[in-house]
């Protein structure tokens, strides 16, 4: 536990004394809960697409990152890409790699358990049978994803498992998730 010179405590790396006044906040004004995260996508070629996370709306008003992130897709040479990038469902493990590895974080420290170090690894089974359409019988998408976490500090197994399942990610997988697409043609 290290404590900043306005007597603040972090924990994990984690200032528990602004997580803690964060939730009392919303807890006396729960509209501050609402936030809509955004990326826009412009495609370069073949695999290729380049994605922008710039702004985002959180605490009843507009936001905007520091700098924008980029971040390339591409696909690799066996799946007919220039590997420029990961491709889209290895963005997908990473999003839950570090959506797992924050949450445990930030609720080990709220809950004032101690963590010297978190390693995870993801691997998720796609068969592209599905992607390209050569059977109706199976599904387009991950159909197993596996994660190995290796924790070093207070949290028992059995909290390190409740966690983690608390990460939003790991929710929107686990879970369906309404999608709205609307087209324009231009």
């Amino acid at each position: 536990m290290n404590t900043t010179q306005t007597n603040e405590i972090t924990r994990n790396g984690v200032n528990v004394t602004k997580l803690a006044g964060t939730i009392l906040a919303i807890e006396q004004q729960p509209e501050l809960a609402q936030f809509k995260f955004r990326a826009k996508n412009q495609w370069d070629t073949g695999g290729h697409n380049v994605a922008t996370v710039d702004t985002f709306h959180g605490t009843c008003q507009e936001m905007e990152h520091k700098k924008p992130f980029v971040m390339h897709a591409d696909e690799p040479a066996v799946l007919l890409g220039e590997d420029n990038g990961a491709n889209p469902v290895e963005f997908v493990l990473a999003g839950l790699s570090g959506c797992m590895t924050t949450t445990l974080a930030y609720h080990a420290a709220g809950r004032g358990l101690d963590i010297e170090s978190i390693e995870s690894q993801y691997e998720g089974d796609i068969d592209l049978h599905g992607l390209l359409d050569l059977d109706p019988n199976i599904r387009s998408g991950y159909r197993e994803i596996r994660v190995k976490f290796k924790v070093k500090g207070d949290p028992d197994e059995q909290t390190i498992q409740e966690l983690v399942r608390m990460s939003p990610i790991y929710d929107t997988l686990a879970n369906p998730v309404k999608i709205k697409i609307e087209v324009e043609k231009i």
